[in-house]
């Protein structure tokens, strides 16, 4: 039998990983106020979280719910059906529940709790310093207050923007900072191979990407009126960029972005296929 529980008055992330540090990290750094509790089996990374951002250790799944008046849902997309199942059993039923796991739609969260309100949240770790961007998607039974709630909570650490969920495949493989990571480390590597140490060819990289994406930010210019600023028919930069597009540059960030697409597709069909016969809350 499902129970209804006492006072909800605290945020509780269901998993103690890289992203719920983040995001603990850039609430505490905004100063968000709410109380915040996270469970994980690993008493390792309860303890960093503890140490890194002062959040509470719930000591077991029930109790942690039992807190909850937003229930994040921050586990690998493999895991997530399990966990749905762990809840049942604890007979207590989330109100709100916040998935951030990529590629599980939430027809299938539905299915799995089908007396849950459901939101999709994509997060970026770069939440940890305030400047992050996550990407909202809400069912249908979500009321106008509640995700307010979700739309300010996760506007304390960064950007947030809503996009129906048919978007969210694509903006995942989009939207991560390792594109910037990567970017920063292979264009350094080359620097290097062309001649710079190791550190002037990290600061000439990092500020190709870092400080030319802020101009374009801040200016309010457009892409195309700053490539020509930038690129000046028959110099250096403009040699470079056409000889990347040449080379094939465009297609293989299509292909990265659709190879990431893939993957969430995999993650939906997987989940999809498990949640048959699961328990419903």
């Amino acid at each position: 039998m499902v129970q209804k529980s006492g006072s909800k008055t605290a945020t509780v992330f269901l998993g103690g990983g890289r992203i719920t540090s983040a995001l603990c990290s850039g609430l505490r750094l905004g100063r968000y106020k709410s109380d915040l509790v996270v469970y994980d089996r690993n008493p390792s990374k309860l303890r960093a979280l503890r140490r890194e951002s002062g959040v509470e250790i719930a000591r077991d799944l029930k109790s942690a719910i039992e807190r909850a008046h937003m229930l994040i849902l921050a586990v690998r997309p493999a895991s997530v059906l399990g966990l749905l199942d762990e809840i049942a059993r604890s007979g207590i039923a989330p109100g709100l529940c916040v998935s951030l796991a990529a590629g599980v739609p939430l027809s299938t969260l539905r299915r799995s709790a089908g007396a849950v309100r459901w939101v999709r949240a994509m997060p970026s770790p770069v939440c940890r310093i305030g400047r992050g961007l996550t990407a909202i998607t809400f069912d249908r039974a979500v009321t106008r207050t509640q995700r307010r709630q979700v739309r300010e909570f996760f506007s304390m650490v960064g950007q947030v923007i809503e996009i129906p969920e048919r978007q969210f495949d694509a903006f995942t493989a989009t939207y991560s900072s390792s594109h910037g990571y990567h970017a920063l480390a292979t264009l350094a590597s080359q620097a290097q191979r062309a001649g710079l140490d190791r550190k002037t060819a990290l600061t000439a990289a990092a500020h190709a990407l870092a400080d030319g994406i802020a101009y374009w930010r801040e200016s309010g210019l457009g892409l195309k009126e700053l490539l020509h600023e930038a690129a000046t028919p028959g110099g250096i930069a403009a040699a470079t960029m056409q000889a990347m597009d040449r080379t094939g540059y465009p297609n293989v960030v299509a292909k990265g972005i659709q190879a990431g697409i893939q993957q969430a597709e995999r993650n939906a069909k997987d989940s999809a296929q498990r949640s048959t016969g699961r328990h419903v809350l």
